[in-house]
């Protein structure tokens, strides 16, 4: 199994917000961007295992779980002579802190002399820091050792941090780290066990992982076993499909994380390993697009953004009356998040987002209840769209930051130079993005969906209306017929930014576009300018300001691209669909089965293999269900369980020619979907569903004259 969060010569490991980096022989090297990370803050910034005042030589390193981590190493040989005898074992368990075992086993014919030195400090830097490269040493620091206990302190004005170190198997602990002198027997070992506690405020936090105690009683391991259960499998004759397919279902269930206050409730994390924390365009996008293996995903995060959905007008963190947050972390310091607070709410898009993913849970028959007490938070997104979204009272939803500590650009796009013109020239806000505009549709007709489903005809017309209204603007203002593709946004002038971006193709996936400007739309994306082989660009390549290697300008985003496939395939373009799915799962194979969270837009006639970005997370959350959504795409499946029916009519590529899908979860029933060519059976259906063999088309799902879906 890949290591989670691999890069060259480090092993990341992740259990909800605690995570370690390490090499790949294990150690932590002070002064690098490693260590161990618990609620953003770095409990062990230094653990080395040194025998006889040497570093080990690193074998082998691999993962049994995303928070399970063995390295083997060796004692470097004495001088003149080839091999050596000694192998070192280290087994890392992550959770609330850090459990290593340790065992050195000699292989020699005689008996080993060894003095084992494990080497540990902690800085107690915040994530952000270490990241950047901008440690500074802080604060005030205590240091206490004794019976088998090292204990560091550090306090910077009111906030506290301490870690206690609990060495078992050493005879010496110090301020340092422990050392013991052994002596191994042929074909003997030496064990010993290093626990790592986090104190916060003064109060420590039990490790998941205790020395002594059996690791597989742990929550994470039970829990990840029962992921491991619950998730759908996948039987193909395509093994780079079946590999993306079970790396996704690892990688989220890595990613996961929990509310302290509401354990119950699981949400997802934007990316090792920088980014283990809710993000709520990301965990929005990734939950939609894991339907098909957890919906429970989706509630956790719907009900958690909910809990947090803005009150107030708050110009420095860009809170609003019904907005959906951008970024929150559980407990982290406040200096982590934008605007100085724990919760930064500058996002344009996850606000419609929270209520399409509403809709679209309540299509796949789930948690009625639930998703019933979450409709008053949906009818305050819906007023924010309509009175701090929508800022001239154009019908458009814009952005423009409320502090200079904000993001510029308030998309999924949001880097400083992600919005432009096709002459490179940036936009000035407010700025309407068409994606945006293209997720309001869809919050739109997911609303009238529930008044339909209540039988309030008024607040049916009100929706149906709004969404009739911005999709006939929206293919008048933001078409560029010169062109033959959407322009990227309005500017502060109502000025198309007519860069060609991948946007468009969000566009598609929502239906807000013209079934007779689709053809153009999609001839585009597939274009040389747009389509690598591998994934669709961001920006294209004739673009001003285009760069492969660049953030947003040019570089390729499997999740960006997944959603593109989909919205060619609904709105019939099957060839192109499987052209751009077989690219993204050709990256995968590239990849080792993972795909990262973004990477090169180089043609793949350029180069024979995807070109890597360096600071890509890697899980990411959207990237690791981006093959869900592929899936689920190729399926060609959409429920609507309240009306009694399921579109499903698959379509395979030709490289695949035999799917199994078991275990879908569907209206609290178990649904498994078995294709072989034109040949389509399904077991498992709730009572009284319709199965329509058809696909789901802008069309398809409303009634005759309505908006469309």
């Amino acid at each position: 199994m890949p290591a989670v969060g691999t890069a060259v010569g480090t092993i990341t490991l992740v259990q909800g917000s605690t995570f370690c980096i390490s090499g790949r022989s294990g150690d932590i090297v002070a002064g690098m961007p490693q260590g161990l990370f618990v609620r953003d803050s770095r409990f062990l910034s230094a653990l080395e295992l040194r025998l006889n005042g040497h570093r080990m030589e690193p074998l082998s390193a691999f993962t049994s779980n995303p928070f399970t981590g063995t390295f083997v190493s060796r004692a470097y040989p004495r001088a003149g002579v080839a091999d050596s005898t000694l192998l070192a074992f280290r087994t890392r368990y992550v959770g609330r802190g850090m459990r290593e075992d340790v065992t050195i086993r000699n292989f020699g014919l005689e008996p080993a002399r060894c003095i084992v030195e494990l080497i540990t400090d902690a800085d107690f830097a915040d994530l952000f820091e270490v990241k950047e490269s901008r440690v500074e040493i802080r604060g005030q620091r205590s240091v206490e050792a004794r019976d088998g206990e090292l204990r560091l302190g550090y306090q910077l004005d009111n906030s506290r941090r301490g870690v206690a170190y609990r060495m078992t198997g050493f005879d010496t602990v110090g301020h340092h780290g422990a050392l013991v002198e052994v002596s191994i027997e042929p074909g003997g070992e030496w064990r010993a066990c290093l626990e790592v506690a986090p104190v916060i405020e003064d109060e420590e936090i039990e490790p998941r992982y205790r020395c002594g105690q059996p690791v597989e009683k742990a929550a994470p391991t039970e829990r990840h076993a029962q992921w491991r259960k619950q998730v759908p499998t996948v039987t193909t004759n395509h093994a780079g499909l079946a590999v993306a397919v079970t790396q996704s279902h690892e990688d989220l269930g890595a990613l996961r994380i929990f509310d302290p206050d509401y354990p119950e409730r699981t949400v997802v994390a934007a990316g090792a390993p920088w980014f283990m924390t809710l993000f709520g365009r990301d965990s929005l996008l990734t939950s939609w697009m894991a339907l098909i293996v957890d919906p429970e995903l989706s509630l956790g995060v719907l009900q958690t953004l909910a809990r947090f959905q803005g009150d107030d007008v708050v110009a420095e963190t860009e809170e609003e009356p019904g907005r959906i947050l951008h970024e929150m972390r559980f407990g982290a310091a406040t200096s982590l998040s934008l605007g100085g607070g724990h919760i930064y709410y500058g996002t344009a898009d996850a606000t419609p987002l929270f209520v399409m993913l509403l809709g679209e849970l309540q299509r796949w028959g789930l948690a009625s209840e639930a998703v019933a007490e979450l409709l008053p938070h949906a009818d305050r997104a819906m007023s924010w769209i309509a009175e701090f979204g929508d800022r001239d009272g154009d019908g458009y939803v814009e952005y423009s930051r409320a502090t200079p500590h904000g993001l510029r650009n308030q998309g999924w796009k949001d880097s400083w130079d992600g919005i432009r013109f096709a002459d490179g020239r940036l936009g000035e806000g407010p700025i309407a993005l068409c994606e945006v505009q293209a997720y309001t549709y869809g919050a739109y007709i997911a609303r009238a969906h529930f008044a339909q489903e209540a039988g309030d005809q008024e607040a049916v017309e009100l929706y149906r209306g709004r969404a009739a209204a911005l999709k006939t603007a929206f293919n008048r203002d933001f078409w560029l017929e010169d062109k033959g593709w959407f322009a990227l946004g309005l500017d502060g002038d109502k000025r198309p930014l007519d860069a060609l971006t991948s946007n468009i193709g969000h566009c598609l996936w929502t239906g807000i576009i013209d079934e007779d400007k689709a053809p153009q739309v999609a001839a585009k994306l597939l274009s040389s300018q747009m389509f690598t082989g591998w994934g669709i660009r961001t920006l294209g390549s004739s673009m001003v300001g285009y760069n492969p290697i660049s953030y947003h300008n040019g570089s390729i985003w499997p999740h960006d691209t997944a959603i593109v496939a989909a919205g060619l395939m609904r709105y019939g373009f099957v060839e192109e669909s499987h052209r751009v799915i077989m690219g993204l799962l050709d990256t995968a194979a590239c990849m080792g089965g993972r795909l990262p969270e973004l990477f090169g837009g180089l043609d793949r006639a350029e180069l024979p293999v995807p070109l890597s970005y360096p600071a890509s997370c890697s899980p990411q959350a959207w990237a690791a269900a981006s093959p869900l959504l592929l899936l689920r795409s190729m399926l060609r499946l959409d429920p609507w369980l309240p009306h009694g029916k399921v579109w499903l009519d698959p379509v395979l590529p030709a490289a695949i020619k035999h799917l199994k899908v078991d275990r879908i979860p569907l209206g609290g029933n178990r649904v498994s979907i078995d294709v072989e060519g034109d040949s389509v059976s399904v077991e498992g259906l709730p009572a009284g569903v319709e199965l329509v063999h058809e696909p789901r088309r802008p069309s398809t799902a409303m009634k005759p004259g309505a908006a469309t879906t």
